[in-house]
């Protein structure tokens, strides 16, 4: 059983252990979540890449632009996988990156705006398995997408499973999934986080506060705000440290 990690590093380690887990028990469409703010997402995924080891240039690993791809290039000189970037949408230049030496991928990052591209490349990729490290793929806030659309997303987001999870949500609570296990609540109680629910699927707004009691208000009545979650997560480390 995964306990809560008590620093980035940790994190990272546990999430190469899920992620192999899950490869072994035949999960081919995984994602990995450290949702902390302004994340630096090339030294995670330096440290994360060691799960691919055994696949050396088997391994291809796909950035959201090309820009992103020659910075990690330039960066990762010395490794044996391909680095590529996601694309223009082109059906004919999407096919081309994926070949059938290929025989698992990872894609850093991507967001909303690359949807339709990472939807076709797994098309082409077909049961080879891939991870996703921490993509943005749910932007509510990409425009110009209608219902239709929204919903072919949605049906391809629910088939890749999360088999790593972690985001602190307020000052004191955390949301917390480790494959195999369940997803996990805790709540940091006089410097320390202890586990108050554990659920099949990951908890929505209105679950979490119903966990942790209605959300507190001021006086005038309106809600009261939330600490910072970069606040919540210095103190979400130092916490579990301590």
């Amino acid at each position: 059983m995964s306990e809560l990690p008590k620093s980035l590093e940790e994190a990272i380690a546990q999430s190469r252990i899920a992620t192999q887990a899950a490869l072994v028990d035949g999960y081919n469409r995984l994602q990995v979540d450290f949702l902390f703010p302004e994340l630096k997402i090339m030294p995670v995924a330096a440290q994360f890449l060691p799960v691919f080891a055994e696949y050396d240039s088997r391994l291809k690993v796909f950035f959201p632009d090309a820009g992103a791809a020659a910075l990690a290039k330039r960066d990762w000189s010395d490794t044996p996988f391909k680095i590529v970037d996601i694309g223009t949408g082109r059906a004919a230049s999407l096919q081309s990156k994926i070949q059938p030496e290929d025989e698992i991928f990872l894609f850093i990052s991507p967001t909303a705006v690359e949807v339709p591209q990472v939807e076709k490349l797994c098309e082409n990729i077909g049961d080879r398995p891939f991870v996703m490290l921490n993509p943005r793929l749910e932007d509510s806030g990409v425009v110009g997408i209608g219902y239709t659309a929204r919903q072919t997303r949605q049906r391809f987001i629910s088939t890749i499973e999360s088999c790593y999870y972690l985001r602190p949500v307020d000052d004191t609570t955390a949301v917390f999934r480790c494959y195999p296990g369940l997803w996990e609540v805790w709540v940091e109680t006089n410097g320390e986080y202890e586990k108050v629910a554990e659920l099949p699927k990951r908890p929505t707004g209105d679950e979490l506060d119903l966990i942790m009691g209605q959300p507190q208000t001021a006086a005038d009545g309106t809600p009261a705000k939330k600490p910072s979650v970069l606040k919540g997560l210095q103190r979400f480390f130092k916490a579990l440290s301590s």
